[in-house]
């Protein structure tokens, strides 16, 4: 079996605060995709969300987090794929986002989303788009906040 390697396909810094960052054209030539986000809040709230194709539909994740006193989990439907109770904090934080089979058209989507800070908080999703349409554009969104200047964000294609 080949190993798995990484071909950046997109690198975006922001210049100015930005509610969300979209990838588009996504080549099909990859079995996955990762995204690594490195985003500072504009103020010291928000989640970083995830949503495929533009759609805001068929949705369901479920999400733990930990912040050293106390933790979370939770499970529920709605638009968009999120860290839910993980808030972005006007410090970078990282989260990194693996997207399974995007291109597939005979299965639903499923991605794992990582992140946080060590000293707020950190926190895992696990989140499904049932849909069977490839995907060929990811929105990183910024909810209750916006993503402020020097965020950064990445995607990679995984080869088989």
């Amino acid at each position: 079996m080949p190993t798995p390697t990484y071909t950046p396909l997109a690198n975006l810094t922001l210049g100015s605060s930005a509610a969300s960052v979209t990838f588009s054209s996504i080549s099909q030539a990859y079995r996955d995709l990762v995204l690594v986000a490195t985003p500072i809040s504009t103020i010291n709230d928000g989640y970083l969300a995830l949503q495929f194709n533009g759609s805001s539909s068929n949705y369901s994740m479920v999400n733990m987090e930990g912040n050293g006193t106390s933790t979370y989990s939770y499970t529920y439907s709605q638009i968009w794929v999120t860290l839910n109770n993980q808030n972005m904090w006007t410090t970078p934080s990282t989260f990194l986002i693996n997207v399974m089979d995007y291109k597939q058209t005979d299965k639903h989507k499923t991605a794992l989303l990582k992140g946080g800070t060590a000293s707020q908080s950190l926190g895992a999703s696990v989140g499904r788009w049932a849909d069977t349409t490839a995907i060929t554009s990811v929105t990183l969104q910024a909810t209750s906040a916006t993503f402020a200047a020097g965020s950064t964000f990445a995607l990679y294609g995984i080869a088989a």
